[in-house]
């Protein structure tokens, strides 16, 4: 499985934005702020440029273009931390859920 450096990139500024409190500054006119799904959505989109940045460095190095295979490991290392928590962040969220239904009112 292929994952992008962006990606990874993308998960964590959106965890680091919700986590810093930064999201307050995304806040549409209204004074709301965006929804979760959109942060996600970005998340995901930055997650999986991450992917196609370590693919083309590996391409790159696979054809002799003049890549250095430092840059390639930093960019899949950057794509596989970024994929881990995306799953991470997933898996949460499952688990959330799941405890959210099992309550009983």
């Amino acid at each position: 499985m292929q994952i992008s450096t962006n990606t990874v990139q993308g998960v964590s500024s959106a965890l680091t934005e919700i986590s810093s409190g930064s999201v307050d500054q995304n806040m549409s006119p209204n004074g709301t702020a965006p929804p979760f799904s959109s942060l996600l959505h970005d998340a995901v989109g930055q997650i999986h440029v991450l992917e196609e940045q370590a693919h083309q460095a590996v391409e790159g190095l696979m054809n002799g273009s003049g890549v250095d295979v430092h840059r390639v490991m930093i960019a899949t290392e950057k794509a596989d931390m970024a994929f881990e928590m995306a799953v991470a962040v997933r898996n949460k969220a499952v688990q959330a859920y799941q405890q959210i239904m099992s309550m009983q009112f």
